[in-house]
């Protein structure tokens, strides 16, 4: 990990030790000085990140309960010719895995199978948890936010290749003949675990 990643690290580690302390305290002084301690969250951020302190303010809710990591969820889907599906994402134009943040009122699974049909017309079922990933544990580009990566296995049901709104393209292609991905959302090592699980149906679970 690089000095500059650490850093950002530790100050996202410091950011929602002020956030726990807003939810918890009650004595007027130590509000105080967890505001105190999350504007300079946010001030340090913006220096090690290179991101308008404005910009940055607004990334952030003020939680009303204990923090906790976002969770990103991804169907991970193959065709009979040993293809896995990819998504244009129009907000940079390059290629990931369907799927996005988790929703309240909706299970992983039913996330999973929402965001197929939405962003590839394709109805699915969930089939298996593949991996649970740690985003900090491996060499995705720097994040403001905590957050973990759900891969889930997914049958196609019935549909045709039809992109949604926010979906430039879709498609699947073959391991050695992938697109530019889109690296905040999914790197070029799962989208190999994912085939390892194709080869290797039994393979266990991957949990960080």
């Amino acid at each position: 990990m690089s000095k500059e990643a650490e850093l950002l690290e530790k100050i996202k580690r410091l950011r929602t030790i002020a956030q726990i302390g807003l939810v918890y305290s009650t004595d007027e002084y130590n509000i105080e000085r967890y505001k105190e301690l999350l504007e300079i969250s946010h001030s340090l951020t913006s220096v090690v990140s290179d991101v308008d302190l404005a910009e940055l303010s607004g990334c952030f809710r003020v939680e009303s309960d204990y923090v906790t990591p976002k969770v990103d969820i991804r169907a991970v889907i193959f065709n009979d010719r040993d293809e896995i599906l990819l998504v244009k994402e129009r907000a940079d134009g390059k290629w990931s895995l369907p799927g996005g943040w988790a929703d309240v009122g909706y299970s992983p699974s039913e996330v999973a199978v929402k965001e197929v049909l939405e962003e590839t017309g394709l109805k699915v079922s969930a089939q298996r948890l593949l991996a649970v990933i740690d985003q900090r544990r491996h060499p995705y580009p720097h994040s403001l936010r905590y957050v973990y990566k759900l891969f889930i296995r997914c049958e196609i049901l019935e549909g045709e290749l039809n992109n949604g709104f926010d979906i430039l393209d879709v498609g699947f292609f073959k391991q050695d003949e992938l697109p530019v991905l889109s690296e905040e959302r999914v790197i070029k090592k799962h989208i190999d675990l994912m085939f390892e699980y194709k080869k290797n149906p039994a393979k266990e679970i991957s949990v960080d």
